[in-house]
């Protein structure tokens, strides 16, 4: 008895049963690759039969061919130049009508002045003088877990709460306008007068005039620039910029797009002690980025990237959707942005409606079989044993931006989509190092890829973001070039040899 347990706790026997079970799943994920290319090649190989077919006809076969086309165009010359007339038409129709390619020129993402820097303590500090300890508590151990360091920035948190807040907030939005778009001119060399669409996007800090017209006045930009000021749409508006910079370009040809998003914090942050509210100061800090897109076909030469699909999915519809994020007053009158219990789960289902739209767009043949296949088998044959087939999207995209709304969303989104520590870096590190910096965080993400030298040519980026209404927004780029780390200067270049770095769980 005491050898039989002995054998059965023993730890080589428990060691061996891991390495076969390590060996199994090792198979299986190359038998999944060897169907994946099998599939995806599949119109290759099917087309070598007919061409080897093709290869067999003889001379005679191709001069009797001849023959045929030279008659034709000797006695049926008119049928001939009618026919190619058609055709040209044809082809002028089908390229006229193509819609217009969009570049990502370049983009520059704000990296505030160090005098603006701002830890946790200090954010506990200033919050403890108007805050009940309780809230203070509160804050501190939603901070402790929120993924946040303590190189963040914030101009707001550091006089709090503001007197003037209009005025404090008109000069931290003007600080990260003109930072961000400073810095993308000097490195596009664009002249304003070739800018003829403008999209700002701003929650909760919509001041007159708007903060569009603040750029036209700055910027000189000339009289018939098409603007719109987005504001009210939550952290996914500068995806929601991006599809409607997409639309605009293509019914204004030869021309650019500039895309500032930001959020002012100034205005946002909670001056009371509704925890529900206090999240935003818990987690939201300043920053923004500046985006330059072109129609240009010249332009495809000298741009980054190109803009392949964007993907918009609205769930306002739904009540319980629609106030998971509510802007109000508490009973003394601060107002402040409530977080709904239902948040995660409502975000979730955002995300499949999205994911389950974007799929066929940019999943290989052999994943959206697997997937069709798992549907026929529990819809159809009700084999409630097998389990809803999640498809591997990193067959699809190469590098993955996911909105740092927190540390739960990306905790969330990972175990969801089965990605690796690796995918997810850019993520937490931006999250880490500039807080939730709302609409702006996708491109601290794709930046913080460029400083590491990790973007190729051909390669494809996803950006996914979460924004209150609720909704859930896509966009999806290919690289047109490899980007050499060594000549870009972005946010993180002066830094980025310090990262990643292992984020604490308190």
């Amino acid at each position: 008895m005491a050898a039989a347990a002995q054998t059965k706790s023993s730890p080589v026997h428990v060691l061996t049963e891991d390495k076969a079970n390590y060996r199994s799943s090792i198979r299986l994920k190359y038998v999944k690759l060897g169907c994946h290319y099998l599939i995806s090649n599949a119109m290759y190989l099917l087309t070598i039969p007919l061409l080897a077919a093709a290869a067999n006809l003889s001379m005679t076969n191709i001069e009797d061919m001849l023959q045929i086309c030279n008659y034709h165009l000797k006695y049926n010359v008119l049928r001939v130049i009618a026919c190619t007339s058609f055709m040209a038409v044809l082809a002028t129709v089908y390229f006229m009508s193509r819609p217009r390619r969009v570049y990502l020129v370049d983009f520059a993402c704000y990296k505030p002045d160090p005098s603006l820097l701002c830890s946790r303590e200090m954010v506990l500090e200033k919050v403890s003088t108007i805050l009940s300890e309780e809230s203070t508590a509160f804050m501190k151990k939603v901070m402790d877990r929120s993924g946040l360091g303590d190189q963040t920035y914030a101009a707001a948190l550091r006089d709090f709460p503001p007197k003037f807040r209009l005025d404090c907030a008109r000069k931290e939005a003007e600080m990260i306008i003109f930072g961000s778009i400073d810095d993308l001119l000097a490195k596009t060399r664009v002249k304003v007068r070739d800018i003829g669409i403008l999209i700002v996007n701003v929650s909760a800090f919509s001041p007159t005039p708007s903060l569009a017209s603040t750029i036209i006045n700055r910027y000189k930009l000339r009289g018939d620039v098409v603007s719109c000021n987005l504001g009210g749409m939550g952290c996914s508006a500068g995806l929601i910029a991006v599809d409607l910079a997409k639309r605009l370009l293509q019914m204004q040809p030869n021309t650019y797009a500039l895309i500032m998003s930001l959020e002012c914090m100034t205005h946002n942050y909670y001056a009371g002690n509704d925890r529900s509210k206090l999240l935003t100061n818990c987690i939201f800090r300043m920053g923004g980025a500046a985006v330059l897109l072109s129609n240009r076909y010249r332009d495809s030469w000298n741009s980054k990237y190109e803009l392949i699909h964007t993907l918009r999915t609205h769930k306002g519809a739904d009540d319980r959707a629609y106030k998971c994020v509510f802007q109000e007053e508490d009973s003394e009158g601060n107002v402040g942005v409530s977080l709904s219990k239902d948040l995660m789960a409502i975000a979730g289902e955002a995300l499949q409606a999205n994911i389950t739209t974007l799929g066929p767009l940019v999943l290989p043949m052999s994943e959206q079989l697997l997937f069709f296949i798992t549907l026929v088998a529990r819809k159809v044959f009700k084999m409630k044993a097998v389990k809803p087939y999640v498809p591997d999207f990193m067959l699809a995209f190469e590098h993955f931006c996911i909105h740092a709304g927190g540390r739960g969303v990306l905790d969330e989104l990972e175990k969801n989509l089965k990605l690796t520590e690796w995918h997810m870096e850019p993520s937490r590190m931006t999250l880490y190092r500039f807080g939730n910096t709302s609409s702006s965080s996708v491109w601290y993400e794709l930046a913080y890829s460029e400083a590491k030298g990790r973007i190729k040519k051909g390669h494809r980026v996803w950006q996914i973001a979460f924004g209150s209404g609720f909704k859930c927004n896509s966009g999806v780029w290919r690289a047109l070039k490899n980007i050499d780390p060594s000549k870009e200067n972005n946010a993180w270049t002066d830094e980025i040899h310090q990262f990643p770095v292992a984020v604490p769980i308190s």
